[in-house]
């Protein structure tokens, strides 16, 4: 359970970071606050979290889509990035998917 839920936060401050270098406080707040749903234990809160990490997983890709694209019309390297965008975005997607397991659905029931 400790394990799923800390994936989770780290997922949701790596995301906050790059939104912290785009310089969008307001989406940082949003990462940073996000996990705080975990202390409410109702299953709409575990349902909003699971759409906010795959939401996120989904944003890392149109990341990577961008900043290949970007390096290709530059003739820069882009492989090496884009392999750590796609990882950090299965990352997420698997935090998503691991709030999904019987223990934590047991613990967010309605």
């Amino acid at each position: 359970m400790a394990l799923r839920i800390s994936l989770f936060l780290i997922a949701a401050v790596l995301l906050g970071a790059h939104f912290l270098r785009a310089g969008n406080l307001a989406l940082v707040a949003l990462c940073l606050a996000a996990p705080l749903l975990f202390l409410y234990r109702k299953r709409w809160s575990l349902f909003v979290l699971q759409i906010l990490a795959y939401v996120a997983a989904a944003t890392w890709i149109a990341v990577a889509i961008e900043l290949v694209r970007l390096r290709q019309q530059l003739g820069q390297p882009w492989t090496i990035a884009a392999m750590i965008l796609g990882t950090v975005a299965l990352f997420t997607l698997l935090a998503g998917l691991l709030l999904n397991s019987g223990a934590i659905r047991e613990r967010y029931a309605d």
